[in-house]
């Protein structure tokens, strides 16, 4: 197997358990893609999860190639979700910006947030920080790099 492939192969896995672990998951998932029906909360089992077309920022240099994975990531212990401007669009795709962790006053729950480009937004109330993010198939090639700046301009 050449390099290339055993490249395209690999499977990032990540758990956070605290701010900082959350911290590098969002460096991971920034400028995700997904589409509002792949945002999904579990009620039975306080879950919610997102399919997510996953940008591999640790592949990425400053030429093509650049790579995605389609990868889950998944947050435990979940109370209550409200979410802002989600797109009831089945063809919508919103980039994932940022991860926001809000603490409450009796620790460990807060608010986490996670945030879309534009007005996006959804709030899960958690007992803890408890996510992981996993790669769910193997990587293909992308012509584009996101680039902040331009897209402050």
């Amino acid at each position: 197997m050449n390099a290339e492939k055993l490249m395209a192969t690999s499977v990032l896995r990540l758990l956070a358990e605290d701010a900082e672990g959350l911290g590098i998951i969002a460096s991971a998932v920034q400028d995700s893609l997904v589409k509002p029906q792949d945002l999904k909360l579990d009620a039975r089992s306080r879950t919610f999860g997102m399919e997510i077309n996953r940008f591999q920022w640790e592949r990425a240099g400053k030429r093509m190639p650049f790579f995605r994975s389609r990868a889950v990531l998944a947050f435990a212990g979940v109370q209550n979700v409200r979410s802002r401007a989600v797109s009831k669009d089945i063809d919508a795709v919103h980039s994932l910006i940022d991860i926001r962790f809000s603490p409450a006053k009796e620790a460990p729950a807060g608010v986490i947030t996670l945030v879309f480009a534009g007005e996006t937004q959804v709030e899960l109330s958690a007992e803890c920080i408890d996510v992981t993010l996993v790669d769910i198939g193997p990587a293909w090639p992308t012509r584009r790099k996101p680039d902040h700046e331009k897209q402050r301009s």
